[in-house]
């Protein structure tokens, strides 16, 4: 069985779809989970909670789609 690169994956993949990506550091790897921006032959750009992250596709090793993430919990009411 012959799996799709994880590069043609994002590459194929329509912006704004919820992604996570798995790619390499110096001391390990990383996963960036959030929507897919842009992707070019070089870079992807996923939007994350905390800001958007460039990955070079040369260090991706593992991207795949997710499903959108749960509800937020509503407040609770206080009881008096």
């Amino acid at each position: 069985m012959n799996l799709p690169r994880p590069q043609d994956f994002l590459l194929n993949t329509v912006p704004g779809t919820r992604v996570v990506v798995r790619y390499r550091l110096d001391d390990g790897f990383i996963d960036a989970l959030g929507y897919l921006l842009s992707v070019s032959d070089g870079a992807c750009t996923i939007r994350t909670r905390q800001s958007d992250v460039e990955i070079p596709l040369s260090l991706v090793v593992a991207a795949k789609e997710v499903p959108p993430p749960p509800p937020r919990r509503g407040t609770r009411a206080t009881r008096e």
